[in-house]
């Protein structure tokens, strides 16, 4: 097990439980593959530089979890398919 942050982005378009039900399926991967979420911070919503996926805005989330290297592609894979999710970002905190 590693140290992980995984920060990302979800749709500003989503009212506040569909934005916790995203939050808590990402909860739910980590946790269904024996990770733990040491940390969650809601930065709330923030303005973008430029458009993103024609949003201005977004929700952000930052967690720091330990979970196995191997799952770091699936977890990838997961936020990549889901829409609500503008960016994403995973990585390894030093020692």
């Amino acid at each position: 097990m590693r140290d992980y942050e995984l920060v990302f982005i979800v749709s500003p378009e989503l009212d506040e439980t569909a934005t916790t039900e995203v939050v808590d399926k990402v909860k739910d991967w980590i946790t269904e593959e024996g990770g733990e979420i040491e940390e969650i911070e809601e930065w709330g919503r923030k303005k973008f530089s430029y458009m993103i996926r024609s949003h201005k805005e977004g929700q952000y989330y930052l967690f720091r979890v330990e979970i196995p290297p191997t799952f770091v592609s699936t977890l990838e894979r997961n936020l990549r398919l889901q829409e609500p999710i503008i960016r994403y970002l995973i990585t390894l905190q030093e020692e």
